[in-house]
C-alpha cells in the first residue's frame, strides 16, 4: 500500500496508525496461531476440508451458541492507496459459533454461505484450545491446506507469467 507522508499524518486509519496500533498490543502467539488457522479454514476448499477432518475419525458432540447464519458485511476501499476509505459495496458472508463438550468455544466467519463449513470451521477452532489436539489439527488440516494453497498460488503466479510481456526500446544508432 502506497501512503504519502501528509495522509499518513491525517488518516487514523493508515498504515502507520495501524503499525503504532499493534505495538502497543501486540497479538500473543496463541492469538497470531489462531489467526492463521482461522485464514486457512476460512480460503480452504469445502470438499477438501471435509476430507481432512474425516481423517481424524473424530465425532465430537458440539452446541450451537450462533448459527450459522448468513449476512452482509460491507467492503471498504481506498483510491490510489492513500486516500480516504469508502464504501465499496457489500460481501455476503455466513458466521458459527460453537461450545465443545468440554466447554471449549470456537468461532468461524467466512466469505459465502457455506453453513457447512462455518460450523466445521468453528468446531475445529474449539478443538485446537486444546494443545495435543492443536498439533493433531496442525499435521493432519492445516498443513495439507497451505500446502495446496501454496500450489494453488504457484499455479496462478505461472498463468500469468505465461502472460507477461516485456516492453524493450531499440536503438536506431544515432543517439
Amino acid at each position: 500500500m502506497q501512503n504519502t507522508q501528509s495522509s499518513q499524518a491525517n488518516a487514523p486509519h493508515s498504515a502507520k496508525a495501524r503499525e503504532n496500533k499493534e505495538a502497543e498490543h501486540p497479538l500473543t502467539p496463541q492469538q497470531e496461531a489462531r489467526q492463521d488457522r482461522m485464514s486457512v479454514l476460512a480460503n480452504a476448499p469445502t470438499s477438501e476440508l471435509i476430507r481432512l477432518w474425516k481423517t481424524l475419525e473424530l465425532d465430537p458432540g458440539c452446541e450451537l451458541l450462533r448459527g450459522p447464519e448468513t449476512g452482509l458485511i460491507a467492503l471498504r476501499g481506498r483510491i490510489g492507496g492513500g486516500g480516504a476509505p469508502f464504501n465499496f459495496g457489500e460481501a455476503t458472508m455466513t458466521r458459527a459459533t460453537v461450545r465443545m463438550e468440554n466447554g471449549a468455544i470456537g468461532h468461524a466467519v467466512m466469505l459465502g454461505r457455506d453453513h457447512g463449513k462455518a460450523k466445521l470451521a468453528a468446531v475445529i477452532d474449539a478443538m485446537a484450545c486444546d494443545p495435543e489436539m492443536e498439533e493433531r489439527i496442525e499435521k493432519s488440516i492445516l498443513a495439507p491446506l497451505k500446502r495446496l494453497s501454496a500450489d494453488k498460488d504457484k499455479g496462478r503466479a505461472a498463468e500469468a507469467q505465461a502472460t507477461r510481456v516485456n516492453f524493450f526500446t531499440m536503438v536506431r544508432g544515432d543517439d
